[in-house]
């Protein structure tokens, strides 16, 4: 099968893509803008393959996107590219509004168009999955309430918001035109290869550097965390096993306020990383609290029973196994996020490569 992937050099999409190619014979095609979180060292060389490809895209430009479908005629369009900071969307909600409501739309409408000109052998087979976030939920009430598949939208950023949009479109190609669409919602991911301004690398790399650890408010958002390859299983097996027009929720079952977190990493760093910068005694000493940011969703938590008992996937990470290979893979791998941190890993964007 050929597997269309936007994206597919972010955080979520690279593992993807590393998934498809060390466990599967799959091909895939991987468009990306390249814009600042997306990064093509997240797919190592050692990794790409002759059933790797590679194009730098914008979702938007329709154009682009039809030579690519017409060229490498894809089973299933695994769709992740997103706009996907909070902070940066309260800042300037523009790109947000552009890529994942514009972006969408236009990639939706090429998809058609493709899927409409395939004999029905192959459009039986085409599948377009679209990748969203609990966000579009809003914040959860009681201490035991949780995000189904049929709670109400309730977005409460401009990030948010533009993903329940791109939601209600690939919904509404499903419905009216018949597209066969899958939508998943997911909670929180973490892992490697996670851009530097997220919270877990962030409060990594600053601890190893003696910075200051910056908690919103009191710390005691609710957050659900699932390990990002843990969360590639699952999109993989949503796109080829998951039923047409059906919603599934992603969730870790790791519901942690933020200041765990923290305390969690710090403790994983006093144990692996003893030699501290100096005159620093103890990580946790770094924590500073910060104003909270407008709209500061309180909890989320995602019940994912449906794709438990339909699709038998379940998480192989708890969030301390996850956490300890994660802070192992920051420490293992300067070189990657230096890098980042550097802009240096920005001088190989330009142009085109197919492996």
């Amino acid at each position: 099968m050929k597997f269309l992937v936007t994206g597919g050099a972010g955080f979520i999409g690279s593992a993807v893509v590393r998934l498809i190619l060390e466990q599967t014979e799959h091909s895939v095609f991987n468009i990306d803008k390249l814009t600042y979180a997306g990064n093509l060292e997240s797919i190592p060389d050692s990794q790409r393959s002759e059933r790797y490809s590679f194009a730098r895209v914008d979702i938007c430009d329709g154009k682009q996107l039809k030579d690519i479908f017409r060229a490498f005629q894809p089973d299933i369009v695994m769709h992740l590219a997103a706009e996907s900071h909070v902070d940066r969307s309260i800042e300037g909600p523009g790109e947000f509004i552009q890529t994942n409501i514009v972006g969408t739309y236009q990639l939706l409408e090429v998809a058609r168009e493709y899927w409409s000109s395939l004999p029905s052998d192959r459009q039986s087979v085409f599948r377009f999955h679209h990748i969203s976030t609990d966000e579009v939920y809003g914040d959860l009430d009681g201490p035991d309430d949780y995000f189904t598949e049929q709670t109400s939208y309730a977005p409460s950023s401009p990030y948010s918001a533009s993903k329940a949009s791109s939601d209600h479109l690939v919904r509404a190609w499903g419905r009216t035109y018949g597209l066969p669409v899958i939508v998943t919602n997911c909670s929180n991911n973490y892992g490697p290869y996670h851009f530097p301004e997220k919270l877990i690398p962030h409060i990594i790399l600053n601890a190893l550097a003696g910075k200051p650890l910056p908690i919103y408010g009191q710390g005691k958002q609710i957050r659900d965390w699932l390990f990002v390859e843990d969360h590639a299983r699952a999109l993989y097996k949503v796109a080829t096993e998951g039923k047409v027009g059906q919603t599934y929720n992603i969730g870790g079952h790791n519901e942690k306020q933020n200041i765990e977190v923290v305390h969690a990493i710090c403790k994983l760093l006093e144990e692996l990383v003893p030699e501290k910068p100096k005159g620093l005694k103890n990580y946790k000493d770094l924590i500073t609290f910060v104003a909270d940011r407008p709209g500061h969703d309180i909890r989320y938590a995602i019940d994912p029973s449906k794709i438990a008992s339909e699709l038998g996937w379940i998480p192989q990470e708890t969030f301390e196994s996850g956490l300890r290979k994660t802070v192992q893979w920051y420490l293992d791998n300067k070189q990657w996020w230096q890098r980042v941190l550097s802009g240096e890993y920005k001088l190989a964007r330009i142009g085109e490569h197919h492996a």
